[in-house]
């Protein structure tokens, strides 16, 4: 079972990495960031709806107070899709996906303060390797990445503060109810943070396009639906730690497709930067256990 539930994590993991793919080819097309957005929803909500159907799950048996913080923590999906999305606008998908990898140390700072609980030590090191790893993988070092606009930057820097809440917020929201019922419910909170925020794009949606709705679905796919749902079924069967240390696989699979399919160029640095963060993410989640079962042996 254990092994069942890395495979699991790993492939929903990886799937979000295909992301920037999808949403890099819709700006090609011409479409907005609205259109892709709208369109990426709509395409989720039906089918994780449709699904949830098809189980037999209902919302009737969800408590009024549980069923807002399950739709208000899934406004924090919608959120990191506008601004991770709409950093791809101004950088490159491999850049947009570092800034957005910066949740890791990110989530540290949310867990102080809903939680009270400080960073550890380990947690700090960490911290130390990430915003190393960032310096090399921006090559700040080189000043090419003062040649993006600004605006991107700070898109792809503030998605992460996004996907850290989504992170901290699904962890603490709704853990009593089905995953893919409360998969369900966020989007339904996400799909109403997007028709309010793109209300003016919803007169200019081309629905008789099948290409905007192919780029949608893959959207969807990568980024809404496998998630979830692979997540759902394979992170009961490991450890929370073992399985943020696999969602890792997640940056790799995100630069490696760009460079790829998107044909981006990632340079000797950025690939030392990339495997300094991944190394953070390890350090974080295994450094503390292997520590106290080293003590207790030699006691």
């Amino acid at each position: 079972m254990k092994i069942k539930g890395m495979i699991f994590v790993l492939i929903g993991a990886a799937s979000f990495g295909f992301t920037p793919i999808f949403v890099k080819t819709g700006f090609d097309f011409g479409y907005s960031l609205g259109q892709i957005t709208l369109t990426q929803m709509i395409v989720a909500l039906a089918f994780l709806w449709g699904l949830s159907l098809i189980k037999g799950f209902r919302v009737q048996g969800i408590g009024k107070g549980e069923l807002i913080k399950i739709l208000a923590s899934g406004t924090f999906v919608g959120l990191t899709g506008i601004l991770y999305y709409g950093a791809m606008i101004y950088l490159p998908a491999s850049l947009a996906i570092i800034l957005l990898f910066q949740f890791v140390w990110v989530g540290m700072i949310f867990e102080w303060f809903f939680t009270k609980v400080k960073p550890s030590r380990i947690n700090l090191v960490s911290m130390v390797i990430i915003l190393l790893g960032v310096f090399f993988a921006s090559e700040l070092l080189e000043g090419g990445v003062f040649d993006f606009p600004t605006i991107g930057l700070v898109l792809g820097f503030l998605s992460a503060f996004s996907y850290a809440g989504f992170i901290f917020f699904s962890g603490h929201v709704g853990v009593h109810t089905h995953p893919i019922m409360r998969s369900t419910l966020m989007i339904s909170g996400s799909t109403v943070l997007i028709l309010i925020v793109f209300f003016q794009d919803i007169p200019t949606l081309p629905l008789s396009e099948g290409r905007l709705w192919l780029v949608a679905a893959g959207i969807a796919l990568v980024g809404a639906v496998l998630p979830p749902l692979f997540f759902a079924g394979g992170a009961p069967l490991i450890s929370g730690r073992l399985a943020n240390v696999l969602s890792s696989i997640e940056l790799p699979v995100a630069i490696v497709s760009a460079m790829i399919i998107l044909t981006e160029t990632v340079s000797g640095l950025q690939w030392l930067g990339i495997a300094l963060i991944i190394v953070a993410i390890f350090v974080n989640e295994l450094g503390e256990p292997l520590i106290r079962k080293a003590s207790v042996k030699n006691m």
